[in-house]
C-alpha cells in the first residue's frame, strides 16, 4: 500500500467510530459457507435452470459444462482467495479492483456490483411470487396475484436484513440443508431407477458439447454458481478472514460444481440422454417434479414444491445481505452518501443499505405489478420477465466483475514486487480472466436468447446496456473524485483500513 493511499483516511470521522465497521466474529466456517451457498439456490437451479438449458440449447452435455465451469472458477478462486488474505472489505469486488487497477476502476466496479446484485435479488421476487401464488391455487384453491406474496417477501427479507448476520446464517442454513438433502434423494432415486438407457455416462462425453449453443449454455450454467464469490464480502464479520474466506470459497466452488454436475446427470439418467432435451422442452420447470412424483410419490413432490419456494427465499436473503454490505462499503468510502456507511444499533448490520435494497425491490415489484394489470396479453409475462431480465443483467455484471478482479490480482501482486512468489497464482488468474471475458462476450452476443426475446428485439442491447451504463457512470464518478476530491479517490478500496490508519495516526 503506497503512502498516498495510506494517508487517505483524512476525511473519515472518528466520531462513533464503531459505526464505520461491521461487527467482527459473527461468522465461522459453517455460517459463512451457508450464507454463501444459499445464494446458489440449488433447487431453483435443478428445477429451473437445468431444464431450461436442456430445452433452449439442446445440449445433452450440461453435466460436463458444470465440470468445465468448476475448473474455470477454481482457477479464478486461486488468485481471488489470495487477494482476500490482503484485503478485507465488505465491497470485495470493487475493493480488489481498486487495489489492482486504481480507484477510478474501483468506483466503476462498485456501481456495477450494486446494480448487478440488486438485479439478481429483485429478479427472484418475480418467480417467487409466481410460484407462491401457484401453491395457493393448488393446495388452498385460492387465487392471489403474484405480486402480493412478492411484496410480502420484500418486507420479510428487509426485516431479516436488520438482524445480526449470524441469525441470517441460521435461517439460510436450515433452508439450504433441507433443500440439498431433497435433491440428493432425487439423485439417488434416479440412479436406482434409470430410464431404459440405464446408467449412461453419455452426458459427460465431450462430443455432446459440439454446436453453436455451447457458448450460450455456458452463460446459463455460470449463473448457477453465482454466490460463491460473495465470501470476501463477509470478511470483516469473521474472526480469521485470511483463513476462513479462502477455505469457504474453495469449498463452495468445488461443492457446487460436483453437486450440479451430478444432479444434471441424474436428470439425464432419469429420462435417458436421448430424451432429456425433448422432455425438457415439453415439461420445462415441471420436469423435476414429474420425475420425483413417479419415483418418490406425491407427498415428496409436494414437499419439494414448498422447498422450491423456501430456497428462493434463502437466495433473496443472501443477495440482500450482499447488496446491503456493498452499499455500506460505498457509503464508508464516499461513493454513496455517508449515511450508508454506518451500521445499525446493537445488530451491527448495515441498516441503511438494507433499507435501500428493500426500497428498490418494492418499487420494481410494484412497477411490474402495474404492468401485469392489463386487459390483453399473457398475464405471466411481467413476472417471467422480472425473473429472466433481472437474472441475466445480474449475471452479466458479476461475470465482468470476476474478469476484472482476475486481472486486478495480477497487477496488484506485480506492483508489490511479488510476481515471482505468486507466479502460479497470477497465471491461473490470467487464464480465468480471459475465459470469463469469453463467457461475457457470449452473454452479450446471445442476450436475446437468454431473455427469450427475438433477435431483432431492442432488449438484446437495452438490458446489457444497463450494465454498460453502470460501468460508464461509475468511471465518471471516479474521474470526478480524482479531480475534485483526491483524498476521497485515494480512499476507494481501503474500507475500514482508512479509519484505522487515521486512528493510529492520531493516537
Amino acid at each position: 500500500m503506497t503512502t498516498s493511499r495510506a494517508s487517505a483516511g483524512d476525511g473519515i470521522s472518528t466520531y462513533k467510530g464503531q459505526e464505520r465497521a461491521l461487527r467482527a466474529d459473527r461468522l465461522g466456517t459453517g455460517g459463512l459457507l451457508l450464507s454463501v451457498l444459499a445464494a446458489t439456490a440449488p433447487l431453483m437451479v435443478v428445477a429451473g435452470v437445468m431444464p431450461t438449458t436442456f430445452a433452449v440449447m439442446g445440449i445433452v452435455g450440461q453435466p460436463l459444462l458444470f465440470v468445465v465451469l468448476g475448473v474455470i472458477l477454481i482457477l479464478f478462486s486461486v488468485g481471488y482467495a489470495e487477494m482476500s488474505r490482503h484485503v478485507h472489505n465488505a465491497g470485495a469486488f470493487y475493493a480488489y479492483i481498486s487495489r489492482g487497477l486504481g480507484g477510478t476502476a474501483g468506483a466503476s466496479a462498485a456501481l456495477v456490483a450494486l446494480v448487478a446484485y440488486n438485479a439478481l435479488q429483485v429478479g427472484i421476487y418475480g418467480i417467487f411470487g409466481f410460484e407462491v401464488s401457484g401453491l395457493f391455487a393448488t393446495y388452498a384453491d385460492l387465487e392471489i396475484a403474484w405480486w402480493i406474496p412478492a411484496l410480502a417477501a420484500v418486507a420479510a427479507v428487509g426485516a431479516l436484513g436488520w438482524l445480526k448476520i449470524d441469525v441470517n446464517a441460521k435461517v439460510l442454513g436450515v433452508l439450504l440443508v433441507i433443500e440439498v438433502a431433497l435433491v440428493v434423494i432425487f439423485d439417488i432415486a434416479a440412479v436406482a431407477d434409470p430410464a431404459k438407457e440405464g446408467l449412461s455416462l453419455h452426458a459427460f462425453n465431450p462430443d455432446t458439447l459440439t454446436g453453436a449453443g455451447v457458448g450460450t449454455a455456458l452463460c446459463f450454467c455460470i449463473a448457477a454458481f453465482l454466490g460463491f464469490e460473495q465470501a470476501p464480502v463477509y470478511a470483516e464479520e469473521t474472526s480469521r478472514p485470511h483463513v476462513l474466506v479462502p477455505r469457504v470459497m474453495f469449498l463452495a466452488v468445488g461443492g457446487v460444481a460436483v453437486f450440479f454436475a451430478l444432479s444434471s446427470w441424474a436428470l439425464t439418467v432419469a429420462t435417458g440422454p436421448s430424451a432429456i432435451v425433448g422432455e425438457s422442452q415439453t415439461q420445462s420447470a415441471g420436469l423435476l417434479f414429474g420425475l420425483t412424483e413417479s419415483r418418490l410419490g406425491g407427498t415428496f413432490t409436494d414437499v419439494l414444491h414448498v422447498l422450491f419456494v423456501t430456497g428462493m427465499f434463502a437466495a433473496m436473503v443472501s443477495f440482500h445481505n450482499v447488496v446491503a454490505r456493498y452499499a455500506f462499503a460505498m457509503g464508508r468510502e464516499g461513493l454513496l452518501p455517508r449515511a450508508f456507511g454506518r451500521t445499525t444499533g446493537s445488530s451491527g448490520a448495515p441498516g441503511t443499505g438494507s433499507l435501500l435494497q428493500t426500497a428498490v425491490s418494492a418499487l420494481v415489484v410494484i412497477a411490474f405489478a402495474v404492468a401485469d394489470d392489463k386487459p390483453t396479453g399473457d398475464p405471466t409475462e411481467p413476472v417471467l420477465h422480472l425473473f429472466t431480465w433481472g437474472g441475466n443483467i445480474g449475471a452479466l455484471g458479476v461475470i465482468l466483475l470476476m474478469a476484472a478482479a482476475s486481472f486486478s490480482v495480477v497487477v496488484f501482486f506485480v506492483r508489490r514486487g511479488a510476481a515471482g512468489a505468486q507466479a502460479w497464482r497470477l497465471a491461473t488468474s490470467a487464464v480465468a480472466g480471459l475465459a470469463l471475458l469469453v463467457i461475457a462476450g457470449y452473454t452479450v452476443k446471445d442476450f436475446d436468447v437468454l431473455v427469450g426475446a427475438g433477435p431483432d428485439s431492442s432488449l438484446s442491447w437495452l438490458l446489457p446496456g444497463i450494465v454498460g451504463a453502470s460501468v460508464l457512470v461509475g468511471l465518471a464518478q471516479g474521474l470526478y473524485l480524482r479531480s475534485r476530491s483526491p483524498e476521497a479517490h485515494a480512499r476507494i478500496g481501503l474500507g475500514n483500513e482508512a479509519f484505522q490508519l487515521e486512528k493510529a495516526a492520531q493516537s
